[in-house]
């Protein structure tokens, strides 16, 4: 082993959750699109309405809550495994320094030995990754539980006779749109609640003692994978 294949070994642990990239959020933190050509809308059609979920959450004030709840874990975890990153930095170039006194064994050893402190850091910073994830999805989830009795309840205040997702309408007259009032009644219930990072290891540790596992909520796409250096 070569002090290159010690330095090609050690990891970019991070995770890459950036300001507005969740799921609840990018609707109210995505740049105003252009303004579309002017619609003249025929008649609101009776008993149709439209809502739009992921609106309805963004631009709630309880979205906004959880999205910065989440850039402050997200931060935590970063400083987390870019400290432990740095160290493993250090030390690989304080083993390069030594390598004309070392012998060739020794210097192996210690090269070894500090590859599988990166490979460590590498897994750890994949399970973080996964408990970003978690913890989005199952606030997310928490914000919905939340929100369903309202749609309920707006929809049967606006007499509605079916409820179209607004990411299946193409066009619509803003008339048959309740996700205004939905927001208004989620904003009237709740505005913030506490939640920490989900922990998985823990989860896992309680799992093979025997405890139930923790059922998480249905999982959305979110921080990309540390990337090797």
């Amino acid at each position: 082993m070569t002090s290159k294949s010690i330095a090609a070994g050690l990891l970019v642990a991070a995770v890459a959750l950036s300001a507005g990239s969740s799921a609840f959020a990018q609707a109210a933190a995505a740049p105003a699109a252009p303004a579309a050509p002017q619609v003249t809308h025929g008649p609101a059609i009776g008993g149709v309405c439209i809502l739009s979920l992921e609106n309805a959450i963004g631009a709630s004030a309880v979205g906004h809550y959880v999205e910065s709840r989440m850039q402050q874990i997200v931060a935590q975890v970063n400083a987390e495994l870019n400290g432990e990153k740095t160290t493993l930095d250090n030390d690989a170039k304080a083993l390069d320094a030594q390598r004309a006194t070392l012998d060739q064994s020794t210097f192996e050893q210690r090269g070894l030995a500090l590859q599988g402190r990166a490979n460590a850091l590498q897994r750890r910073a994949q399970l973080r990754d996964r408990e970003v994830s978690a913890t989005e999805q199952k606030a997310v989830g928490r914000v919905g539980q939340e929100m369903e009795p309202l749609i309920r309840q707006v929809y049967q205040q606006r007499a509605c006779s079916v409820l179209l997702q607004r990411t299946a309408v193409v066009i619509a007259n803003p008339a048959m749109d309740i996700t205004p009032q939905v927001i208004t009644a989620l904003n009237g219930k709740i505005t913030q609640f506490a939640f920490d990072r989900e922990r998985l290891d823990q989860a896992g540790a309680a799992t093979a003692g025997g405890a139930p596992p923790i059922v998480q909520t249905p999982s959305t796409p979110r921080p990309a994978a540390p990337a090797k250096r």
